[in-house]
């Protein structure tokens, strides 16, 4: 495909880009109206939206257009799946240069609709609009199916703390970028495309979840989230934490120990639950920690202190770009 988004114009964009949705049975009426309709059978809709901005999301000379559609999908459609809830539905806003090329808007929502096929969900609209700097605005929906939502304050002491997905490969995979290396592919795919585990978020809610959240800021950070909401301590055992020996490897290359990318990077999007200790977990299911009595503050801790070292993601703190 050739020319600008300012060639093509805006409704030009439009059609180019809702041309190549699919759907589901979930959307009773997509893109093309004034607003879209989506079935909600549990009669309760669990909602999560975010942005990406080029240069503190993404970066194009790291990632394709269609891994930033990939990954911007990915993080949103994380959220609803670790509320316990079926994702069904994605709204795109974005906001993209005028001499932007055709392709890169095209290839983004290939990469959407390619990850919301993955989870079973549908891009159902959104809107573009002309600017400077390329935003990526997502809205995701989903459907708790009966089951209630499983938020972070239910954690009880006593509960097991376990995680599936991924733990430190997207950190890994930033650290072979920064350093302009391009390999173990495996870790900079991690980065550039996550791969949420996302029928684990119903499936916890099933095997009684007491809290859930998806690992996007950190390890340590996140349940950090729960800690504070659920009024307990959680405390992480390092050696029930799997590192893989390419990880290990990256990290003596970099001089990083890989424990750390484990605790605080984010961007893998696995998802970590509490769970009452005599459940019967899947093998997919890692227990790497337990909840304790009320701290104060409460907290998190690594082996029975406190984890001091930097890291976690605060979109208002200091970091890299391409978080």
């Amino acid at each position: 495909m050739k020319g600008t988004v300012g060639e093509l114009g805006e409704f030009g964009l439009i059609r180019e880009l809702t041309s190549r949705l699919t759907t589901t049975p979930a959307v009773r009426l997509g893109p093309g109206d004034d607003a879209a309709v989506v079935a909600a059978p549990d009669r309760r809709v669990v909602a999560s939206t975010d942005l990406l901005l080029e240069g503190r999301h993404f970066r194009r000379d790291w990632s394709t257009a269609y891994d930033v559609g990939r990954k911007a999908a990915a993080q949103n459609l994380a959220d609803i799946a670790a509320m316990g809830a079926v994702p069904t539905a994605l709204l795109l806003g974005l906001v993209v240069p005028a001499e932007l090329p055709v392709t890169w808007p095209t290839e983004l929502m290939d990469g959407i609709r390619d990850e919301c096929q993955v989870a079973g969900a549908a891009v159902v609209g959104g809107d573009v609009v002309r600017g400077d700097t390329i935003t990526i605005a997502i809205t995701a929906l989903g459907d708790l199916r009966e089951h209630e939502p499983v938020t972070r304050s239910g954690a009880r002491p006593g509960d097991v703390v376990a995680y599936t997905g991924w733990l430190g490969w997207s950190a890994a995979g930033h650290a072979v970028l920064s350093r302009g290396f391009r390999s173990p592919r495996a870790f900079v795919e991690a980065h550039r495309r996550p791969e949420p585990p996302y029928h684990a978020g119903p499936a916890a809610a099933g095997l009684g979840a007491t809290s859930m959240t998806d690992i996007s800021d950190g390890l340590v950070a996140d349940l950090g989230h729960i800690a504070e909401a659920s009024k307990v301590r959680i405390d992480l055992r390092s050696g029930l934490i799997d590192i893989p020996s390419q990880m290990n490897d990256i990290g003596q290359a970099v001089g990083i120990d890989p424990l750390q990318w484990v605790l605080t990077g984010g961007e893998d999007h696995a998802i970590v639950a509490t769970f009452p200790a005599d459940t019967k977990l899947p093998a997919r299911w890692k227990v790497i920690g337990e909840v304790l009595k009320p701290s104060a503050p409460p907290q998190v801790t690594v082996d029975g202190l406190p984890w001091t070292s930097k890291g976690g993601w605060d979109h208002f703190g200091d970091g890299d770009e391409d978080r």
